[in-house]
């Protein structure tokens, strides 16, 4: 008998089951809504963020792309210091040999393109044949690489591998040693003295970037962050009269020579310096050439220094003088005693004075420059004859406060704030009133016992025969982007009124009789009226008999265009009291200036 077979009983879903299998599937479905929406999110909304970290975790490789340096430029538009671009072949060996067609072609182009030795070149490949980095030529122009990275830029040569130009730029000069204080110079990019020190986050610019990667299709791909180039700084020297300035030095120092001479030539009526000009110049584009040392020393003398001595013989001869030394001015100082007086009302203009050649301080017997003594003399003829004992009996009616006050109100002591590196502090140089001795302010009258640097003087004296007005010296006039396109104009600015137009008007023609009849004759010029004032200071210890001699003038008298200011430290032949040297170099200089600034002819000469 069959028997039968019992049927499997199925199983069906309860409710329970059922929920749990609808809430799985709808987990999952969400799920899966959830990473397409992250998926559309990262590609979408955040691509450019996740692509640089992709990109950034690949193997790429990073150049950089220089920044030109600003250029500088004269008050004409001449250039002073500019950057000129250069290129280095760089090869990579490693994949110019990989296959025997790349080598081929590299080869074929470089030698084709640029001239390059065949056999020199697979001999340098072998050599390096390991390498993906080797620079095989230094510094080429344009013209030596034009042609090559023209054909890898085509069609032709887009399969030229192995092979990349990296820019740089070369710092130049074109006038090599001119105005070479007031410029300076750049080493590893970045300035030493002058303009270039004191500019140079202004010069500086931002350096590019080229990266080369694999995109997302795996091809070779490039992206560039452009550099930022420096801006270009334009000047207020004049390089005409710059020239004329340094030839007018070089002229005095191979017939006379000296222990260091300078001349200091500015605009009195909104403190711009046309020139700076002293006899230890320097090539900039060789500043390190033992030759720049002989300007101030003998060969002699450099063949003996110890290398730490040479470096400190290289910071003399690139700072600027004319800014960071300082020195008694001597009798260039006398106008300003005179002024103080003028100004308070101590002195009328009509006074007289007897000069008996010496003035009895305490126990102290200070002479004058004319030691018999000039008898009576005028107001005038206490500038104009340079009298010692007449300015010490106008600084003894003045007194220590009215006297110091005067000092500091024409900035002696302070900082000018001129717009170059290193000025020397001088306010630990100068006697304060209630320190000062009867001697001193004797002393001080005619430009002694207290120190100044040419930039301080040349800054006061110009506010002084331009009717009082102090300006700030500065070096620049202006600022321009990269592409010549002005960015900021620097405006002459204003310090203080030193004196009124009256004591200025005076002191200029007190000056101007100094040239017509006094001690500054050899300044006088045809053309043109002339004002000024001699220094002669003898140096400490004044048992040395040691002198700095200088003229400071200005023209035209009747409305001054140019300051003149000459300094020299120990002449070396002939009589180091000789100020009539300093007075014909900065006469030669007025004239010179006048004549290149186009400025009219004096018609009451």
């Amino acid at each position: 008998m069959r028997r039968r077979r019992r049927r499997k009983k199925i199983k069906r879903l309860n409710h329970a089951m059922k929920v749990r299998t609808i809430g799985t599937i709808t987990f999952i479905a969400i799920l899966f809504i959830i990473l397409a929406g992250r998926l559309v999110y990262f590609s979408v909304f955040k691509n450019g963020i996740y692509e640089k970290q992709v990109l950034s975790q690949q193997n790429y490789n990073s150049v950089t792309i220089p920044y030109k340096r600003g250029d500088i430029l004269d008050r004409n538009g001449n250039t002073l210091a500019t950057s000129k671009k250069l290129y280095n072949l760089v090869l990579e060996p490693k994949n110019i040999l990989r296959t025997a067609d790349v080598r081929k072609k590299v080869v074929s182009a470089l030698t084709k393109y640029m001239g390059l030795d065949k056999d020199a070149l697979l001999s340098y490949l072998k050599e390096n044949k390991d390498s993906y980095y080797s620079v095989y030529k230094e510094d080429l122009t344009y013209s030596q690489v034009a042609d090559m990275k023209e054909y890898m830029e085509s069609d032709a040569g887009e399969d030229i591998s192995g092979v990349v130009f990296s820019e740089k730029y070369q710092r130049e000069y074109p006038n090599k040693s001119l105005a070479s204080q007031v410029i300076g110079f750049v080493s590893d990019n970045s300035g030493t003295g002058g303009i270039e020190q004191y500019y140079n986050s202004t010069l500086s610019g931002v350096d590019g970037r080229r990266y080369t990667y694999l995109n997302e299709e795996l091809e070779s791909d490039t992206s560039i962050v452009d550099p930022q180039n420096g801006k270009t700084v334009v000047s207020t020297i004049d390089s005409n009269i710059q020239k004329l300035a340094e030839q007018r030095l070089a002229a005095f120092e191979k017939e006379y020579g000296s222990k260091g001479s300078s001349i200091l030539v500015m605009n009195p009526n909104n403190g711009e310096v046309y020139a700076m000009a002293s006899s230890t110049s320097f090539n900039l584009e060789d500043p390190r050439n033992e030759k720049n040392l002989l300007t101030k020393y003998k060969k002699s003398e450099i063949d003996k220094m110890s290398e730490k001595e040479k470096v400190e013989a290289f910071n003399e001869i690139w700072k600027n003088p004319i800014v960071s030394n300082t020195f008694e001015p001597g009798s260039t100082f006398k106008p300003f005693t005179v002024a103080a007086g003028l100004e308070e009302g101590i002195l009328k203009g009509d006074e007289t004075f007897i000069c008996n050649g010496y003035e009895q301080i305490g126990s102290n017997r200070i002479h004058c420059s004319h030691r018999s003594g000039h008898g009576r003399i005028t107001l005038s003829e206490s500038i104009s004859l340079s009298c010692n004992d007449a300015i010490m009996q106008i600084a003894a009616k003045e007194g220590k406060d009215v006297f110091t006050k005067y000092q500091r109100e024409f900035n002696f002591g302070s900082l000018t704030g001129i717009d170059l590196p290193g000025e020397a502090k001088t306010d630990t140089l100068l006697h304060t009133a209630d320190k000062m001795e009867d001697v001193d302010l004797a002393t001080s009258s005619f430009g002694q016992s207290f120190n100044c640097s040419m930039i301080q003087m040349a800054s006061a004296f110009c506010s002084l025969v331009n009717g009082g007005s102090y300006y700030e010296p500065h070096v620049v006039r202006q600022l321009q982007n990269d592409k010549g396109s002005v960015i900021s104009n620097v405006e002459p600015a204003l310090v203080k009124q030193t004196v009124s137009k009256d004591t200025s008007d005076k002191l200029k023609e007190y000056m101007r009789e100094t040239v017509e009849s006094g001690t500054g004759k050899k300044a006088q010029l045809d053309d043109y009226t002339v004002g000024g004032k001699t220094g002669t200071a003898e140096k400490i210890p004044r048992s040395a008999g040691t002198y700095v001699v200088s003229f400071c003038g200005f023209a035209p008298v009747e409305d001054p265009q140019v300051v003149v200011y000459v300094v020299i430290d120990e002449i070396q032949k002939g009589s180091q009291q000789n100020t009539g040297l300093a007075v014909e170099i900065a006469r030669d200089v007025i004239e010179g200036s006048l004549k290149e600034l186009k400025v009219a002819k004096s018609t009451n000469q």
